[in-house]
């Protein structure tokens, strides 16, 4: 089943901003963390349920070799990418822009 990726402008600037955090503290590490982040989106195209559900029908894929997870959901035909957080943040991070956009997120 591959779906089509949709990344949401504020998950857009949440994997800028840590990439550029990461260039910051190591010159190559901001790519590092986006070759991440590709692969994670890759295998989500691949198996979008393989994740698994943290709230209602929202899902986090954590990436691999940095604390960030990815939350997404999936409508349809497409996987639907929230946010992308570091793991310390508080959850409630990603649950408020599920109101500032509910027409788009399913209970």
């Amino acid at each position: 089943m591959n779906l089509n990726i949709t990344i949401r402008p504020d998950a857009e600037a949440d994997i800028e901003n840590a990439a550029f955090w990461y260039e910051k503290q190591r010159p190559g590490l901001g790519n590092d963390f986006l070759d991440e982040v590709q692969s994670t989106l890759k295998i989500l195209t691949e198996n979008p349920c393989l994740y698994p559900v943290v709230h209602k029908n929202i899902r986090r894929a954590l990436i691999r070799r940095f604390p960030f997870g990815l939350y997404y959901f999936i409508d349809k035909k497409f996987i639907i990418v929230a946010a992308v957080m570091h793991s310390s943040r508080h959850p409630e991070y990603w649950k408020k822009r599920r109101t500032q956009h509910n027409k788009n997120f399913r209970n």
